[in-house]
């Protein structure tokens, strides 16, 4: 700050006033910098968020939810409680399936954790045996830009089949990753086998399916070091298809011969068999979501994938259709668009307003306040890992309301002490040092609002963050442009403008200003100190 008691202003504000390459060069570094880097920081619908979760899964066909909870999760829940870092386990039991969610704390390592659960789960010996193996994973969280539904008067195999062969079309287009299918039911081979086949030959279907399971084997066998080299050996004998499996051998006949698994059953390719349909527009249909990976843009992930829909949807058969049902890249793009607009108007209002009632120019600058907060607040971003979202734009629009009033309270008392008299660069540095603590304090004040979003915990901690983060990055630029670029710049004004229009238009602003001037004076103040004496 200034030190006001000597004839040339000392200090770091008089110091980037007098050398008027410094500021210009730091506001030049915020503003291109800052549009660098917002066209390249990571952009997404909704910030990227892992859940400090661990999901077990334990499929007991043909059990009631009640053994299921008596015979996995009770031991189960048992097994993980044990882990460290382990702050909650919930746990839902359906007819022929058990569920647990293993929360972990925040802070902790999320692969240490899985592999601690998964080596817990694993030591269980006391499922069931006819309960399946138990599935561990780590739950992740993924972002689905455009839904598409492939619908008609169709079977459902050939829809399902039709959905697999547009998810292999889409992709195979530049721009899109990953595609998964949705709504649509897993594929399963059944066998059927007759009461009187199985007594005729004296068998189980539990020794049926152990030899399929004994049969279907896919595994590696290790390898043989020739002298051409290394020659692996696996065994696969995997049944893709139900044709496959009508030829596995299911009886050795004493002769040598072999019965066949489909001599004595019906094999046939079908669905799982689950409660659930698809439907769209009231015909069958299946899904197909486009997810978001690594660096790709929202808004151009779902322009590729409606452009390559469009080409994929001629060659679908008749009578079938696809929709968009889904685009949350017009979510970001409709929230981008206000917070331009937003911006906009405010810069616009600015110059007007002080435009009209101080001066054009010390308008203008102070309104410049606005792009270089917001653009150097790119500059932070990647930094702080954090991306441009539907969260940190709404962020943006709390800040914009806030960001220029640090350069209005600056620039105000500037111009008042210019209107006293003073030469440009004392008023600058006089009339900032002047509000400098006032300024500052305001600031972190601000900031103090919304700081303890940063300490919120779980999942919402993870989602608000970015908003603090965001708020403090914009205040911090606003705060060192208002108090060390603004005055600079508000220093080397000078009298009236050169030229003949911007000095009329000058002329007639300053004109309009003194009416101002004079009514506050002549109605505004006395009534003011009549409410302030009444008060005393």
């Amino acid at each position: 700050m200034a030190d006001l008691g000597n004839a040339r202003p000392r200090g770091a504000v008089a110091w980037m006033a007098h050398n008027r390459v410094t500021p210009n060069l730091v506001m030049m570094g915020l503003l291109v910098g800052g549009l660098m880097f917002a066209f390249t920081v990571r952009q997404e619908v909704f910030p990227e968020i892992s859940r400090d979760v661990v999901a077990i899964s334990v499929s007991y066909p043909g059990a009631s939810p009640e053994e299921i909870e008596r015979g996995i999760l009770l031991a189960a829940e048992e097994a993980v409680r044990g882990v460290d870092n382990v702050k909650e386990v919930r746990s839902r039991a359906v007819e022929g399936l058990g569920t647990l969610e293993v929360e972990f704390e925040q802070a902790a390592d999320r692969q240490e954790v899985y592999q601690n659960v998964r080596q817990e789960v694993d030591r269980i010996t006391t499922f069931p045996e006819d309960a399946e193996d138990p599935m561990v994973s780590l739950v992740s969280a993924r972002s689905s830009v455009l839904s598409v539904q492939i619908f008609g008067d169709t079977d459902e195999r050939s829809l399902r089949l039709l959905g697999d062969e547009v998810r292999d079309a889409l992709l195979q287009e530049p721009g899109i990753t990953q595609v998964e299918l949705r709504g649509a039911r897993d594929y399963e081979i059944h066998v059927d086998v007759p009461q009187q086949a199985l007594q005729r030959h004296g068998l189980t279907l539990a020794s049926i399916a152990d030899q399929i399971e004994a049969m279907a084997v896919e595994m590696p066998g290790g390898s043989v070091k020739t002298d051409g080299g290394e020659i692996l050996v696996r065994f696969s004998e995997r049944f893709d298809t139900a044709a496959q499996l009508r030829e596995m051998p299911i009886i050795s006949q004493s002769g040598g011969g072999e019965l066949a698994l489909g001599e004595i059953a019906e094999v046939r390719e079908g669905f799982e068999d689950v409660n659930r349909t698809a439907t769209y527009d009231g015909r069958p249909a299946v899904g197909l979501d486009i997810y978001q990976v690594g660096d790709q843009k929202p808004t151009d992930l779902a322009r590729a994938g409606r452009a390559a829909m469009e080409r994929i949807g001629t060659g679908l058969p008749d009578g079938v259709e696809w929709r968009v049902n889904e685009d949350l890249s017009k979510i970001f793009s409709d929230r981008f668009r206000l917070l331009i607009e937003n911006g906009a108007l405010g810069l616009i209002l600015v110059v007007v307003l002080l435009g009209l009632f101080l001066e054009m120019r010390l308008a203008f600058w102070i309104a410049l306040g606005i792009p270089v907060s917001f653009l150097g607040a790119f500059l932070f971003l990647p930094g702080m890992d954090v991306s441009l979202n539907m969260i940190s734009m709404f962020a943006f629009m709390i800040a914009l309301g806030i960001v220029v009033d640090d350069a209005v309270v600056v620039g105000e008392n500037v111009y008042a002490f210019r209107a006293g008299g003073s030469d440009g660069l004392t008023s600058a540095v006089r009339g900032t040092g002047k509000v400098f603590t006032e300024v500052t304090f305001s600031v972190l004040t601000n900031v103090a609002a919304f700081a303890p979003l940063l300490f919120l915990g779980g999942m919402m901690g993870k989602i608000w963050k970015c908003i603090p983060l965001v708020v403090m990055a914009v205040f911090a630029i606003s705060w060192f442009e208002s108090l060390f670029i603004l005055p600079a710049h508000l220093a080397h004004l000078g009298g009236r403008p050169k030229g003949k229009l911007w000095g009329a238009l000058h002329d007639r602003q300053q004109r309009f200003s003194r009416s101002m001037e004079a009514i506050i004076g002549r109605f505004y103040a006395p009534v003011l100190a009549f409410a302030l004496r009444q008060i005393g």
